[in-house]
């Protein structure tokens, strides 16, 4: 499998602030990687590393098989990036702005116009070519920052927050996009939204006061959640020493006296015990369904906030 970015040890200090503490983290040929965090965990910082517009304090970085800090032109060469406030011209024509970006990757003459015109047809900007970008959607916009970064045809392209701002229609046309991109190219997506990462990719990477707190891939982290929990309703008001008693039962959470959410033992499900105690004791059955644990919800519990922790700086 080919390895497009290697990074090893990566820290980022600002003065006394570690924003990025010793992380590692590889992206294979055709990955569609979502990188997932809250606001501050160090995904901005990260990616401003990988692209080379922010020296690491520590670690190596590595652009399909070159050395970022020894050859950063060339390995740069092999990447597409859209910050997270897009680079755009507001006052130029999105072919004039485009042909801008040609020239600035070095691009032949002879390739500039094939290119553009590819590069349109992508990011459905072919009937917008003449329009000042400043008069043009929030949507669009996206559309011309992610055209900029794919315009050289590199083999990685990376989107810090490409999404924010967004209505509903906005934000299906421009998913679909970044999954056209991952046909060709491999794929970094910076976000906080975790439904986009279950929609759009297949490895996801949590990153939480600048340290990754889980590498995954989506099918195999999908595989490995399972039912923890259940709801249990009574008509009549039970006794949670009555539900406790129950083998298998390892914490329950009341809600009122007849509704409570109970965890359970994976290894033992205690739902056939608990529907004939709640029923052969009288407090008559209303509801007993199991819950399962979301990706959401791993994302929450592995970035809940400690007080004592101090907040890292994106």
């Amino acid at each position: 499998m080919d390895t497009l970015i290697q990074a090893d040890g990566l820290s980022r200090y600002f003065g006394n602030i570690c924003a990025v503490e010793n992380i590692s983290f590889n992206l294979n040929k055709g990955d569609i990687l979502g990188f997932l965090g809250p606001n501050g965990a160090g995904k901005s910082t990260t990616l401003r590393m990988i692209c080379g517009a922010l020296a690491p304090s520590s670690g190596q970085i590595t652009i399909n098989g070159i050395d970022l800090l020894d050859k950063p032109k060339t390995a740069k060469a092999n990447l597409g990036y859209l910050p997270e406030s897009p680079p755009l011209h507001l006052d130029s024509t999105v072919d004039e702005y485009l042909i801008f970006c040609a020239r600035l990757h070095r691009m032949n003459r002879t390739e500039v116009q094939k290119a553009i015109l590819l590069t349109k047809q992508r990011c459905g900007l072919e009937h917008v070519s003449r329009r000042r970008i400043g008069n043009l959607s929030k949507g669009y916009q996206q559309r011309i920052g992610i055209a900029q970064a794919i315009l050289h045809s590199p083999s990685i392209v990376i989107l810090d927050e490409p999404t924010v701002g967004l209505d509903p229609i906005q934000l299906k046309e421009v998913r679909s996009l970044i999954q056209d991109l991952g046909q060709n190219q491999s794929v970094i997506l910076s976000t906080h939204i975790v439904s986009e990462i279950q929609e759009i990719c297949n490895k996801v990477q949590i990153m939480h006061q600048g340290k990754i707190v889980l590498q995954s891939g989506i099918d195999e982290l999908e595989s490995q959640i399972t039912q923890s929990s259940l709801i249990l309703a009574t008509h009549e008001p039970i006794p949670e020493s009555t539900l406790s008693n129950i083998a298998g039962v390892k914490r329950i959470e009341s809600f009122s006296a007849s509704r409570f959410r109970i965890f359970f033992q994976k290894s033992h499900n205690p739902s056939q015990q608990l529907a004939r105690t709640v029923v052969n004791s009288g407090f008559g059955l209303l509801e007993l369904s199991p819950e399962q644990t979301n990706i959401e919800e791993i994302f929450l519990q592995l970035t809940k906030p400690a007080s004592s922790s101090a907040t890292s700086s994106e």
